[in-house]
């Protein structure tokens, strides 16, 4: 093993946060490489579009902590970089209070805030029609608008992460798939269809590509992939805008009848704005099984919807496309995040983090992954989340 073959941690996967894990070791001090399978800035295994979903409140106070943790977090990430990279359009939840969602409970989520002190603006149906411009909703519709909520910018964000990452000396290579880990009492030994290298710690960020590294090891995470669909409309009249919104309906027999879209993006010269459904059926085998293009029905089902409650958007699609969403079976569980000890031989020296909805986490993320791989533990309150986390300690 050459010295230049050598490292402090490796991180598996150069999405973002991975990215973030490359840039805060490299920051420390380490000797740290990254590498990512497809190439950085790829729109491949869930880092597809130009922008993600900012939000604080959660329902579960734990994640909802997490992301108080991390907004200071992302205003640093933004000083580094000299750029705005998350965009406080307003997070708009409305429907049903009571139904119980992938992205949480309104009714739940609103007593969590005012726990904790967050301010926000109760609606009722009538409020949400008269100022953002829906229609015919059922009456009993109601939910809140969180003022600090809005977009964050993907790709500005994966440019910062990576330019900080290769300030700081981390070793970027890309097009570099790993084959197997070989972890022992001393580090981990990783090798890639090109050369073999050697690290103290492994940080697996890999995404949807996790299981194929753990499973020769003896474990498997239970996760699911999903293909869903991207759909972008264009404004009827181009003084209208939106904040980010998501609405909270009962399921039916086919999906779970869930829809969001975005506004405008601030950053882009674009007039389109991006919406979707968030269906979690037709699950995938592999990642490698996307096809990047969305299920029609998928497309019929939210241009409908929009039909019949967002006059302001003309529901005939510009743009259609799809990502892939990498989700815990268990959607209490939300992600997985820890130490693989007690999951495979030697697992204190492999970090993981796989699947979830995790972009608004990641400058978080980076750090509680350095800080494991570096320490053993984190001041940040991730027991529930710990790939080793018992059905019980979930809820």
């Amino acid at each position: 093993m050459t010295d230049s073959n050598a490292f402090d941690i490796i991180v598996v996967g150069g999405g973002p946060v991975g990215l973030s894990c490359g840039w805060q070791a490299a920051a420390r001090g380490q000797r740290t490489l990254v590498l990512d399978r497809h190439g950085f800035f790829n729109e491949r295994n869930g880092t597809s579009g130009a922008e993600r979903h900012w939000r604080l409140q959660y329902t579960q106070e734990d994640l909802f902590r997490l992301t108080l943790a991390t907004e200071p977090l992302w205003r640093r990430l933004e000083s580094l970089a000299e750029r705005r990279l998350i965009h406080s359009i307003g997070s708009l939840w409305f429907g049903d209070v009571e139904v119980d969602t992938n992205e949480g409970q309104i009714a739940e989520t609103m007593r969590v805030m005012d726990k904790l002190g967050l301010r926000y603006e109760a609606l009722d149906v009538r409020d949400i029609e008269r100022r953002f411009g829906f229609t015919n909703l059922p009456q009993h519709y109601a939910g809140f608008l969180q003022p600090d909520g809005g977009a964050i910018d993907v790709r500005g964000t994966l440019a910062a992460l990576y330019g900080l990452a290769q300030h700081h000396g981390c070793v970027l290579r890309a097009g570099e798939r790993v084959i197997d880990l070989a972890p022992d009492a001393d580090g981990v030994t990783v090798r890639t269809d090109e050369r073999t290298y050697r690290a103290a710690k492994v940080v697996l960020a890999n995404g949807p590509g996790i299981n194929d590294l753990l499973g020769p090891l003896g474990a498997t995470l239970d996760i699911k992939l999903y293909e869903m669909a991207l759909v972008s409309l264009r404004r009827r009249d181009e003084n209208v805008d939106f904040p980010f919104w998501f609405v909270f309906q009962q399921p039916t027999e086919e999906d779970t009848n869930l829809f969001y879209g975005f506004g405008r993006n601030p950053w882009s010269p674009s007039e389109l704005v991006r919406l979707g459904p968030v269906f979690e059926v037709n699950p995938l085998d592999h990642a490698d099984q996307a096809t990047n293009r969305p299920d029609p029905r998928h497309v019929r089902r939210l241009t409908s919807w929009v039909a019949d409650h967002l006059p302001a958007l003309d529901p005939e699609p510009a743009h259609t496309g799809a990502c892939l969403a990498v989700l815990p079976s268990d959607l209490e569980r939300q992600f997985y995040l820890g130490l693989a000890e007690g999951l495979v031989p030697h697992g204190e020296n492999i970090v993981i983090y796989s699947a979830g909805w995790g972009f608004k986490f990641v400058p978080l993320l980076g750090e509680i992954c350095v800080d494991l791989a570096l320490n053993g533990g984190t001041p940040h309150d991730i027991a529930r989340l710990a790939p080793t986390a018992t059905l019980e300690a979930q809820q």
